[in-house]
């Protein structure tokens, strides 16, 4: 083990064990009092991790003055939040055709894994930092806990690649998985997209535009806490524009790195999913925020245009976490949790969209603050 790897790996056992104490304790650790926002308290492990990353940083938990930089930070935060891998049936990297030429993907494949579905993913960060490296943690529970393929992909990042690059790597990609499926050992009409933040955005905009061109179209997509609108105000965007990783100041400067010198507007819908002029017909979705997450609201209200066109829509808000926990399994027990329900979830997800369930009509758009999903 080199002496970085014993770092990350010592770094993520302390933190595990700090958000293992009693939850009192917790809260004392991150500074004496519990963190209520819109009625809700923050997850203590969660509000504990936040205090030691302010206190590390200085009280900024991203750099934004140079990519390059950014990407090394988080790729380290990552490697110590994700924890010791959990183990699936195999993992192997390959490379994939994107949208101009060769990119790197790695595939997870359950134990079980002969004509199980697969998730073409689509990581977070922003459009500017993430890797496969960053999501192998997440990568490994969906598999293993929802019994699926998983095909991470690694698309060009801004503001190297602007928009549409990255756009144009994920509908690739999709053509890729669609063409090589039952290569993977993965069911060739059992084929989804998904990703978290800016792969979530990345997923609707694929899900929108893959049954325009040719198709086909992904049989459902998973949402985790997706950026769908960067015109229309939002109260959760005032209500944790700081102080929960995300801030409304870092989505700003994402956007503006992703779509710098592009002349894109705002309002196209390959850039803010919620404008498309239409969501008939697209795949059934989960659509996963929580409830400390200035895209929250964006989230859920993308959901309810999912449902207004009668296509099955679920929302499941966790309601004690942040933006980012989708990464925190490796020392947030509570974001560990959740991931894992989100990837049975996934599993029946699937399952609804290859029985054609019957579309849902608005009133059928559910937000689960508390509990399993529905299987």
């Amino acid at each position: 083990m080199s002496e970085r790897r014993f770092a990350e790996r010592l770094a993520s056992l302390v933190a595990s064990g700090l958000t293992a104490l009693p939850e009192r304790a917790q809260i004392f650790l991150a500074g004496g009092k519990p963190i209520v926002r819109d009625g809700h308290p923050l997850a203590p492990d969660v509000q504990l991790i936040l205090a030691g990353e302010a206190r590390r940083a200085g009280g900024v938990v991203m750099n934004l003055s140079d990519p390059a930089v950014l990407r090394r930070e988080q790729r380290k935060a990552a490697a110590i939040a994700g924890g010791r891998p959990v183990k699936v049936g195999a993992v192997r990297d390959l490379e994939i055709d994107g949208g101009a030429g060769k990119i790197r993907a790695r595939h997870y494949a359950p134990a079980l894994g002969e004509g199980a579905p697969l998730l073409v993913f689509l990581h977070g960060g922003g459009f500017v930092f993430g890797d496969l490296d960053t999501h192998d943690a997440p990568c490994r529970i969906l598999c293993r806990h929802g019994g699926m393929h998983v095909l991470a992909v690694d698309y060009r990042l801004a503001p190297e690649h602007p928009f549409p690059a990255a756009v144009e790597d994920a509908r690739a990609a999709l053509r890729w998985a669609q063409a090589h499926a039952a290569e993977l050992g993965a069911d060739p009409s059992r084929i989804g997209i998904g990703g978290d933040s800016a792969g979530a955005n990345l997923s609707a905009v694929v899900a929108q535009i893959a049954g325009a061109d040719g198709g086909p179209a992904p049989l459902c997509q998973l949402l985790v806490y997706p950026a769908v609108d960067r015109i229309r105000p939002y109260r959760s965007l005032e209500l944790f524009d700081e102080g929960f990783f995300l801030t409304g100041a870092s989505i700003r400067w994402f956007h503006e790195q992703y779509v710098s010198g592009s002349g894109v507007l705002k309002g196209d819908p390959r850039i803010g999913p919620l404008h498309a002029a239409s969501f008939v017909g697209l795949p059934p979705a989960l659509v996963v925020t929580a409830g400390f997450d200035p895209l929250r609201d964006e989230g859920e209200a993308y959901a309810a245009a999912l449902s207004g066109a009668g296509v099955t829509a679920v929302v499941r808000r966790f309601e004690s976490l942040v933006h980012g926990f989708f990464n925190m399994v490796g020392v947030s027990p509570t974001s560990r949790d959740a991931v894992i329900e989100i990837a049975g979830a996934t599993r029946t997800l699937f399952a609804i969209a290859s029985q054609a369930a019957p579309r849902a009509t608005t009133a059928n758009v559910r937000i689960h603050d508390t509990g399993a999903l529905p299987s």
